[in-house]
């Protein structure tokens, strides 16, 4: 639960930000009108991945038990690679990313075709709806799978309605958030999400037989740790780091947990020192 509700924040926010950046600018443009476009955009953006992470989740359950584990597994790692992306994308270009609404909100809007503007908030926020889908979908999964597929689904409920309240606020100008902060935070926590997912997800594509590798484990600490795994705390660090996976690896699941956290923390790091280094230049070049 609590893992869906981090990755529901951060997403939500960003979605939040990009609905409150169209919304300001058609205010200011005096093109209130065209706002009810916004929101059947806004609307379709949602239903899409919405209808993708239940599909996702219960669509495959027809399937053969190795098939389902390859779909899995192959789903993991691109959701891996689609929040990575956006990590990455988000830290270097969360300073122009108002320009660029505004100037596509303007294009569509020149246009002539107000829909222009819904196809706007597909294309914006449901990039991010997607993205969510495909995160999260790993941590339905496991819960599905482990009779308690409620509470993933309660948290990312959670998560957007949080980010919900978060934009407005932000919007009306109610609470001053320092969002390169909140995207600093959440980048770290995702990055290490994410490494727990690529083994959960190596460990999908060896159980159906794809990879080699599946019951040779390097160690096995889930007979030590049996006595917790009913523990608030060995669920928060489970769902963080999917540890019932780590406490009895294979090789290559080590392989692929450590590999991953060695190239995006230092990458992520070095990153967000350079955005800092630019603005502590820009405020005494002010000064």
């Amino acid at each position: 639960m609590l893992s869906a509700f981090v990755i529901a924040l951060r997403e939500g926010v960003e979605a939040s930000l990009i609905v409150g950046i169209l919304v300001a600018y058609l205010v200011k443009a005096g093109r209130k009108d065209v706002l009810k476009y916004l929101w059947i955009g806004v609307a379709v953006a949602v239903a899409v991945p919405a209808g993708a992470g239940a599909f996702m989740t219960w669509g495959p359950s027809t399937l053969t038990f190795a098939a389902q584990e390859i779909i899995g597994g192959t789903l993991s790692l691109v959701a891996v690679g689609f929040v990575t992306w956006m990590i990455f994308w988000m830290g270097k270009n969360a300073r122009t990313l108002s320009k660029e609404l505004r100037k596509a909100a303007d294009s569509a809007l020149q246009g002539g075709s107000a829909m222009g503007i819904a196809w706007v908030a597909i294309l914006a926020v449901g990039r991010e709806g997607l993205e969510t889908a495909l995160f999260i979908w790993p941590t339905v999964k496991s819960g599905v799978e482990k009779g308690n597929g409620a509470a993933p689904i309660a948290g990312l409920v959670l998560g957007l309605a949080a980010a919900v309240v978060i934009g407005y606020l932000v919007y009306k100008g109610s609470v001053a958030v320092n969002l390169r902060s909140f995207f600093t935070v959440t980048g770290y926590l995702l990055i290490v999400v994410a490494a727990g997912i690529v083994a959960y997800g190596i460990n999908d594509l060896q159980e159906s037989g794809l990879i080699p590798g599946h019951g040779h484990t390097v160690y096995d600490f889930t007979e030590t740790i049996a006595n917790h795994a009913s523990s608030w705390w060995f669920n928060l660090f489970d769902a963080f780091f999917q540890l019932k996976v780590l406490m009895g690896p294979t090789l290559l699941q080590i392989l692929g947990w450590a590999v991953y956290l060695l190239v995006c923390l230092p990458l992520f790091t070095r990153q967000v020192r350079g955005k800092s280094s630019v603005s502590n230049q820009v405020r005494n070049n002010n000064a």
